[in-house]
């Protein structure tokens, strides 16, 4: 079992006690690890770039737990996937080689079906919608599944933002366009299977590899979020984004299981209420960053356009696609999903 390093008065004491350091956090000896010199290491991946509002707020929150836990708690922060794939996080958070993660909830999905409820296509319309729905049921829902996987959910998920399409060739008007059309998604199978009934050619690319499939025409298209696609610098490589909303996926911040057993109480406290508080303020700074973003990559030269959800919506409603996932997330989480998005069919 791999636990947050140890060190100082904390270790001397359990050792001088004769028992081991597992067993000692275990029963909580000695609670005020903090008053005994007790030291807590911690990484953090993520997999979106720096600048991006997420990390950012996430650094704001490392510097508060320490202050809040005397340098008693330190946090690395890895952006832009630099311990690896989404997939390749969830396997280390998994067995404990990483403490602390943050996974878009399609991601995984791979692993927790339940956490891609809320990126069903062309579900959830608006972010009055979306939150009521990860602040209520919905997210105690996912959450409980999490769990399930001996992994830790915070109570608190951060804004990803709903997603739009941007292209190299064309702009997408009606679904019609998505005809054969090459588009990069993430490695989620929900959206390879949207974008399948919709008469496309998904491509399951690690966002990592996203800008390079771009720009060497492995795919013509991709969807993201317009903060990610100005972070990303995806108008460097398309030229079109057209306003889909498609889809709303969430952040989760994670610990590991195996390791969070491991952290006193009140440390988890501390480090659960500066984490929880930096997810809210990412909130406002996606809904700020929504309200901007698009004259900013406007003038970096993207042309946008506008889309009539309902007609996607109804294209997807004459294929099998919403029956299929109905089926295969259950009659109670499918019923959550319409008590707050309404009939989806």
């Amino acid at each position: 079992m791999t636990h947050p390093r140890q060190t100082g008065l904390h270790r001397r004491h359990v050792l001088a006690s004769g028992i081991g350091a597992a067993a000692a956090f275990a029963i909580g000896f000695p609670r005020p690890a903090l008053a005994q010199g007790a030291k807590l290491t911690f990484k953090l991946g993520t997999d979106l770039p720096v600048p991006h509002p997420l990390n950012v707020r996430l650094k704001e929150a490392i510097a508060a737990i320490a202050t809040d836990t005397n340098g008693a708690v330190e946090i690395s922060l890895f952006p832009s996937n630099q311990l690896g794939s989404d997939s390749d996080m969830l396997s280390q958070i998994r067995s404990g080689a990483l403490e602390l993660a943050t996974f878009p909830g399609t991601v995984v999905s791979t692993l927790v079906p339940a956490t891609s409820l809320t990126g069903i296509g062309f579900a959830f319309t608006s972010y009055d919608k979306v939150w009521a729905a990860m602040d209520g049921e919905v997210g105690g829902y996912i959450r409980r599944a999490i769990e399930k996987a001996n992994l830790v959910p915070f109570e608190t998920t951060w804004d990803n933002g709903f997603r739009q399409i941007t292209t190299s060739t064309k702009p997408i008007r009606t679904p019609d366009d998505l005809k054969n059309f090459k588009i990069r998604v993430p490695v989620v199978p929900l959206w390879v299977s949207m974008f399948s009934a919709l008469g496309a050619a998904p491509v399951s690319i690690p966002l990592s590899e996203a800008y390079s499939a771009l720009q060497t025409r492995i795919a013509d298209g991709q969807e993201n979020p317009l903060a990610l696609i100005n972070f990303a610098k995806f108008y460097e490589v398309q030229k079109f984004c057209s306003l889909t909303n498609h889809a709303w996926d969430g952040f989760w911040m994670m610990a590991s299981g195996r390791v969070w057993r491991g952290v006193p109480a009140d440390v988890r406290a501390i480090m659960e209420k500066h984490l929880n508080a930096a997810a809210l303020k990412e909130r406002d700074d996606i809904a700020q960053a929504n309200r901007d973003t698009q004259k900013e990559l406007e003038a970096k030269g993207l042309v946008f356009n506008a889309t009539d959800p309902n007609a996607f919506q109804g294209a997807l409603k004459a294929t099998k696609f919403y029956g299929q996932w109905r089926e295969k997330f259950g009659p109670e989480a499918w019923a959550l999903v319409q008590k707050y998005a309404g009939d989806i069919g």
